[in-house]
């Protein structure tokens, strides 16, 4: 009767509902005798903890502890020891609903305090980062522990795609991950202090150790990903991400000029000034906002039937400053070298001053007066022949970029996925054969292949790993062909909402302080999202929070402490100590009275 007691307790009702202060809940070993030598188990003791469950919220939990008088085992109740952790309050089913809003739901502290609230488990901030990284804790373990079960899932597919990538902001540790391209699942991540072959060969090495060789890798150009892969997985197709080919390219090309480019605008101080103006203009703008819808309708047709002419200049000046000023529109979100936000806000400054002096010179007259002040203002700008040097230089440049961009059909210039672009679904032949279409164009005229010897090396060096095949391999169902993906904008994609993420809780820009807090394995929450994955690491258990309470305590503990230690915290001591200005002076001063 008392078990059916509690298990209704558990699993039932609220406690809210049912008990006007925290119930006591009594909690027995399920054997009254050793299973060993027979005797009847004695009392060792009895104790009360708090537990905090979400099914009831808190209760007192009073635990019967047995043991063996013969031998001296020590006997527990399994029921508890299914709900709470040992030496715990917050119940495994707590750590699953916490673990849960941070990662998965992209909640923050303040979220989850009201929404568990809501469901009578009161809990501090401090707790939420405490089981959060528990929760992070018990993924990982018992994604280790079911390491096997994930080697089959992957060998009945045929095989994993190796991707590999790093994140880092500032001074952080890198945050490398292995990503399985076919499944797209996390295999592995690490954190380390720089992406060179030192640090990766022993991740690459427990990655195959863990699944096995893969099928094919792909990765970025970085120097220590490159050399570590050769040394681990030599022999094994190996190509590289067509985006980050592309994007070091244009780096390459147009990084130089359009630096200078920006250093130039800064310098005339063109934007401020515009700034300024626009400023100005929309004080001056006294008119209600049917004159302007008016006016907007009359600047679309081309026609100011409806409207007074008077206002139209005063509007239509703020409106092509603000014009100027949208040059963003026409980025496709992949950022430098694909989008040239600064150069396109310089090719509209002409554009505008072009339209003003055609205006000036057909419609005189002294409401035109905010258009002429526009006009004189864009002067120094558009007869700037350094500016116009740089420009033509960039645009020149950019648009053999571009060809590069449409023969490798990816990150096209009138793309609409920004960095999620994965390149058109088309035949690699194809690609590769528009790709030596565009090397023998650049080779053709001595003048263009001698300003563009370094694209032409970039192209011949990665030649080799830049068209993968598509890889036939055998599965239980037969023999299928993957094609391996042409970026590595997977790992790319997984980043980016993990800053948001963060970005979100933390409600802070920076990622470098999340970077190194974070722990290593925070990454394999993702896989959560993936339903095989799910039941392979449930490994027939109903839910994570039962999935967790099989997993060792102890071993869980030491990790904890290990997360504890591994910390990179500057002690509050130190904090003051770098203080003071003239710190390397009284260290000096410091050692020198000690000699």
């Amino acid at each position: 009767m008392l078990r059916a007691y509690i298990d209704t307790l558990i699993t039932g009702h609220s406690a809210t509902a049912l008990f006007s202060s925290s119930p006591l809940v009594h909690f027995y070993p399920e054997t009254e005798f050793c299973p060993d030598c027979e005797m009847t188990l004695q009392v060792r003791k009895t104790w009360i903890k708090t537990v905090v469950s979400m099914d009831i919220g808190a209760f007192r939990a009073k635990e019967t502890v047995l043991e063996c008088p013969a031998d001296g085992r020590v006997y527990h109740s399994t029921q508890l020891r299914k709900l709470v952790p040992v030496h715990c309050t917050f119940g495994f089913d707590v750590i699953v609903a916490v673990g849960m809003a941070l990662f998965i739901d992209c909640r923050n502290n303040q979220e989850i305090i009201q929404e568990m609230a809501g469901k009578n488990v009161f809990i501090s901030e401090r707790e939420i980062s405490y089981l959060g990284r528990k929760f992070i804790i018990y993924l990982a373990l018992a994604h280790r522990e079911s390491q096997t079960l994930l080697r089959e899932s992957i060998a009945s597919r045929g095989g994993y795609i190796l991707h590999v990538d790093g994140t880092c902001e500032g001074d952080s540790p890198h945050l490398f991950c292995g990503l399985d391209g076919i499944s797209e699942l996390i295999l592995d991540s690490i954190k380390i202090p720089s992406e060179s072959k030192e640090q990766l060969v022993p991740f690459f090495q427990r990655i195959k150790e863990q699944y096995g060789p893969p099928l094919a890798l792909v990765h970025d150009m970085g120097k220590g990903i490159v050399s570590a892969t050769d040394e681990v997985f030599p022999g094994l197709p190996d190509f590289i991400c067509h985006f980050h080919f592309l994007r070091d390219i244009g780096k390459d090309t147009l990084h130089g000029d359009y630096v200078a480019l920006q250093k130039r605008l800064r310098k005339i101080k063109t934007r401020s000034l515009l700034r300024l103006k626009a400023i100005y203009l929309g004080k001056k703008i006294r008119v209600d906002s049917q004159t302007i819808n008016e006016i907007k309708r009359s600047i679309e047709k081309g026609t100011c039937e409806t409207v007074s002419f008077e206002h139209i200049p005063l509007i239509a000046a703020y409106a092509l400053i603000q014009w100027v000023f949208d040059s963003f529109c026409k980025s496709r979100g992949y950022g430098f070298p694909f989008d040239r936000v600064d150069l396109e806000f310089y090719w509209r400054l002409h554009t505008v001053r072009t339209t003003i002096g055609t205006i000036i010179k057909s419609h005189r007259g002294k409401e035109n007066k905010p258009l002429i002040q526009v006009y004189r203002l864009l002067n120094d700008a558009v007869k700037d022949k350094k500016l116009n040097d740089l420009a033509s230089s960039l645009e020149s440049k950019a648009a053999v970029f571009d060809k590069l961009r449409k023969a490798m059909r990816i990150a096209l210039p009138d793309g609409t996925n920004g960095l999620n672009d994965d390149g058109e679904d088309v035949a690699m032949s194809s690609i590769k054969e528009k790709v030596v279409s565009f090397r023998q164009w650049l080779m053709s005229n001595g003048a263009r292949r001698k300003k563009y010897v370094k694209m032409v090396e970039q192209i011949d060096k990665y030649w080799e790993r830049l068209f993968a095949d598509p890889l036939c391999i055998i599965t239980p169902e037969g023999e299928i062909s993957i094609q391996p993906q042409r970026t590595n904008n997977i790992l790319e994609r997984f980043f980016r909402a993990e800053k948001r993420r963060s970005r979100k809780k933390a409600g802070i820009l920076s990622l470098n302080k999340v970077l190194k807090v974070i722990l290593a394995d925070t990454p394999l929450v993702q896989n959560l999202k993936n339903q095989e994955y799910v039941e392979i690491i449930l490994n027939g258990c109903s839910s994570l929070a039962d999935r967790f309470s099989k997993i060792d305590a102890g071993l869980v503990h030491k990790r904890m402490l290990e997360a504890q230690n591994n910390k990179e915290r500057v002690p509050p001591s130190i904090k003051k100590l770098i203080k003071h200005p003239d710190l390397p002076e009284k260290i000096s001063t410091l050692f020198a009275a000690a000699k």
